[in-house]
């Protein structure tokens, strides 16, 4: 294989494309409600592609700012840059163009719709994706940081499709951040010894597991009212009135899937942490979107 495809595949490989189903449902589930019953082909392309080039260009960069420390970790040390199967010249420059693809396609966007917002506001997208790789040196805040960037996915999508800051939209991608939040800080567990050496900032390794558990706990209960608010706001008068029976139920499954999540974790090692990251947090998004798919199929039949 010529060195250059080697090269694309380590970086694709050392990115973990799957964990795109953590905001990309729930981006997709309020362009859905922006625009029911699905946004233009066209557009619902474009927002796609966007979100995974946005998503691309944040993960590339954060295992370029962290090949260091991630070559010190022996969790970490096999991934593509510590290990030697992507030079981290080859990784910065995917992760440019993965950035430059964003920038672009957010410009196509802006013709498209005829609204220059995605265009103007993407540069401070990308600057909030890749800032966030430093700031587990700097902050316990890393956490919410990481939030921040899963949660403006639905907020770009609604501000992309309507050319405005929407309430529905604002309370998701908060909600999103702060199940993005209470993620992290569990998944943070089995580094906390590595994290302490190295003088890393996450919150168990600063605060303990003990209080890392409760703060994720209080963490996704917010979660869990921010998206009953959503509910509740998208029902006010002149509101969308889009969300409703398949939404409400979804957000009963996914609290109390959570709910079982931190009882059975109470005692769980963080290697069984990390574990059951990737399959829990797919379920809660892809739950919110079947909820919101069905509202919408319900309220256009």
């Amino acid at each position: 294989m010529p060195r250059f495809l080697e090269q694309l595949v380590a970086f694709g490989r050392t990115i973990r494309l799957s964990h795109s189903l953590f905001a990309l449902p729930f981006a997709l589930g309020t362009a859905l409600v922006a625009e029911p019953p699905v946004p233009a082909w066209p557009a619902l392309m474009l927002l796609v592609a966007c979100m995974v080039a946005a998503r691309t260009a944040a993960m590339g960069m954060n295992r370029v700012a962290d090949a260091a420390l991630d070559a010190r970790n022996p969790r970490t040390a096999g991934r593509a840059i510590p290990a030697g199967r992507l030079s981290r010249r080859a990784a910065l420059g995917l992760t440019l163009a993965s950035a430059a693809a964003f920038v672009l396609l957010a410009w196509a966007f802006c013709l498209l719709r005829e609204n220059p917002w995605p265009g103007l506001l993407a540069p401070a997208f990308l600057a909030v994706l890749f800032g966030y790789s430093w700031t587990k040196r700097v902050t316990v805040l890393t956490h919410w940081i990481l939030g921040l960037c899963l949660g403006l996915a639905p907020v770009g999508a609604w501000i992309a499709l309507r050319g405005e800051v929407g309430g529905v939209a604002m309370l998701v991608g908060t909600a999103v951040l702060f199940w993005t939040a209470g993620f992290d800080i569990l998944y943070a567990f089995q580094d906390v010894p590595v994290d302490r050496d190295q003088g890393l900032r996450s919150l168990p390794a600063r605060w303990g597991t003990r209080a890392g558990r409760w703060t994720a706990v209080a963490c996704h209960a917010a979660t869990a009212g921010l998206l009953a608010s959503a509910i509740l706001y998208n029902h006010r008068p002149g509101g969308e009135d889009v969300l409703g029976g398949g939404s409400t139920l979804a957000l009963e499954v996914l609290v109390l899937a959570m709910a079982i999540h931190h009882v059975r974790l109470r005692r769980a090692t963080a290697e069984r942490i990390a574990r059951t990251f990737l399959p829990m947090n797919a379920l809660v998004s892809l739950v919110w979107l079947a909820g919101v798919v069905y509202d919408v199929a319900w309220v256009q039949h």
